[in-house]
């Protein structure tokens, strides 16, 4: 079958789009960010860079342990939801947080708020993600979003070094925060595509069970 006659459900059509979107702001960064460290903040040196990465690493790595079984505990997928929500605004307001560095204390300050939205991110958006795929077609959808944002990150990337040339660090801090803000609409607007309407008269099942072909409706 080919791919462009394969019909996805809509669940994974808009979390890829929000994924895509998210990581593509963050991609911004990836090239500049020691750049940045060590030529706008008085003091700062490798070293620096080195401990910042630490601290989002380890914080992350450690938070969204909790947070996925936080999550886990519950068969509803409202608390996926609003974590996920939470966690891309934290994002947008972390990265509008950069501009306002000054100190290398600032800096790890604003790292431990980058940690938390990443490790609410990461547990929330796979949990109602892999609810929602497709038996048919797991693998691909998950190659597809992988693709997909390692394509938009490589191309973000280079925008963002020649950015940064032209415009300065405070463009890409900004546009990194708004893309962060504009995933979260993504996925604010989809309550009723992640709780589907059920009929009254049918008793409620768990959420963990959803077909694409429901989806779809």
């Amino acid at each position: 079958m080919s791919l462009f006659n394969i019909r996805f459900n809509a669940v994974i059509r808009r979390f890829i789009l929000a994924d895509l979107i998210w990581l593509a702001g963050w991609g911004l960064l990836a090239p500049i960010f020691a750049i940045f460290v060590i030529q706008q903040i008085p003091g700062a040196t490798v070293i620096t860079v080195g401990i910042a990465a630490a601290i989002y690493w380890i914080l992350k790595s450690l938070i969204q342990i909790p947070v996925a079984v936080a999550i886990d505990r519950t068969p509803s997928e409202r608390d996926d939801y609003l974590t996920l929500v939470v966690s891309l605004m934290l994002a947008g307001f972390t990265s509008f947080s950069y501009i306002l560095v000054h100190t290398v204390w600032q800096l790890y300050l604003v790292e431990v708020l980058h940690a938390i939205s990443f490790a609410l991110y990461i547990p929330s958006w796979n949990g109602i993600f892999t609810r929602h795929l497709d038996p048919d077609h797991r693998a691909l959808e998950f190659a597809l979003d992988s693709g997909a944002v390692g394509i938009a990150t490589g191309i973000a990337g280079l925008l963002g070094s020649i950015m940064v040339q032209e415009y300065g660090f405070t463009s890409i801090f900004f546009i990194t925060a708004i893309l962060s803000f504009v995933a979260a609409i993504i996925i604010f607007h989809s309550p009723s595509i992640v709780f589907p309407r059920h009929d009254p008269r049918i008793k409620d099942i768990a959420r963990g069970d959803h077909t694409p072909r429901n989806l779809e409706r």
